[in-house]
């Protein structure tokens, strides 16, 4: 039975993917304690990287194991709010991650992420 849902954030989807010993991921330590979502955000960047055809399969063969989370009108709305939010206290980061964040928080997921420097300045977004 898995302990809630969680939005995962491309940084721990490449180092599974990257590592010969999944087992090793984080992602492997808790694929069987959350219902796993990931953002089409994510997903962009995920085949953006994918070089050939054993990285997209890879790829395909995540996307077995979660959801995706859309990118909706209300998410754009709150990216919009965190970028400001987060400009006026000089604390910009990645627009990408401020659109992973924004996804987080209007899904209510909590995020799991390896970047947690960067997504730790989002407000009311929670990190495992």
């Amino acid at each position: 039975m898995a302990a809630g849902s969680v939005l995962i954030d491309t940084s721990t989807i490449i180092d599974h993917l990257r590592k010969k010993n999944k087992k090793k991921s984080y992602l492997y330590k808790i694929i069987d304690k959350y219902d796993l979502f990931i953002s089409t955000i994510t997903l962009y960047e995920l085949f953006a990287g994918a070089i050939n055809e054993q990285k997209r399969k890879d790829i395909y063969d995540f996307l077995i194991l979660a959801e995706l989370v859309p990118f909706t009108g209300e998410t754009a709305e709150r990216a919009g709010s965190i970028y400001l939010s987060l400009r006026s206290r000089n604390e910009i980061i990645d627009v990408i991650d401020i659109l992973i964040g924004a996804a987080a928080l209007t899904h209510n997921l909590p995020l799991i992420t390896l970047n947690k420097k960067h997504f730790e300045r989002i407000e009311g977004l929670k990190i495992l």
